[in-house]
């Protein structure tokens, strides 16, 4: 039922938005706003062809910084969480280097690493591997000393605490860090993706659209821009749910 209820909800803000867009294309009544009766034909024509070539290599870009950061950043947060004196060393660089906006360091990126697809996943690595990192560390470090103590007690080593306590217990923080973080990752995905790159949905809405004032296939790409945010968010609450009910039922 709850399933059915959010697939409800979202249709109802899509539906809303489209609403809301139409109104404005009525008002304002000029070209730089065509009316989403116009671009979702387009969209759904287009992701056929250049456009979804577009959203594929854009896509790529995304998921191989999720699966990047996740390895690094999983592994170092539940070992910082298990040991509060490498903590204490390291989280002053950590309270400093988390709340800078990452996407001020695309140009030292450029400059170290060149200007590929590489630099650009590394830089939305960078900003996912944070957020995960915290998360994971402060659920690690939060765990109940009872707990672990008890597992100790029926002889369990370092890597056991690692894979029936401190991992079950961090998972769901990871897949929330990654489901808050796919927004900025996207937002940063698309600057990155304005220039020097000859495929990715940010050099599409940017370049072969708004400079050329084809209205109708920048927001085409603007949609597609939207719908890869959206479908990566929700693959990811999907598989949080799953995790969270396998692991309340164990």
């Amino acid at each position: 039922m709850k399933n059915k209820g959010s697939l409800f909800s979202t249709l109802a803000g899509v539906l809303m938005l489209f609403v809301l867009w139409q109104l404005l294309s009525l008002v304002v009544n000029l070209p730089i706003l065509p009316s989403p009766l116009e671009v979702v034909p387009l969209f759904l024509h287009d992701m056929c062809g250049e456009l979804g070539l577009h959203f594929l290599a854009s896509s790529g870009r995304v998921l191989a910084a999720v699966l990047i950061a996740t390895i690094f950043a999983a592994p170092l947060g539940l070992l910082l969480g298990q040991m509060p004196k490498i903590d204490r060393v390291v989280g002053p660089l950590i309270a400093i280097i988390y709340p800078i906006p990452k996407i001020i360091f695309l140009p030292v990126i450029y400059v170290l690493m060149g200007i590929s697809d590489f630099s650009k996943i590394t830089l939305i690595a960078i900003i996912i591997f944070f957020q995960i990192l915290v998360v994971v560390r402060d659920e690690a470090s939060g765990l109940r000393k009872e707990l672990i103590l008890s597992v100790k007690s029926l002889g369990a080593g370092r890597r056991a605490l690692f894979r029936y306590v401190y991992l079950p217990a961090s998972l769901p923080g990871v897949l929330t860090a990654l489901r808050v973080s796919v927004g900025t990752a996207v937002a940063v995905l698309f600057i990155a993706e304005q220039s020097l790159t000859s495929y990715g949905l940010g050099y599409y809405i940017v370049i072969e659209t708004y400079q050329v004032l084809l209205y109708k296939e920048m927001y085409a790409g603007i949609m597609g821009m939207g719908l890869l945010g959206v479908l990566l968010y929700f693959a990811i609450y999907s598989i949080e749910r799953k995790v969270s009910k396998h692991l309340f039922i164990q």
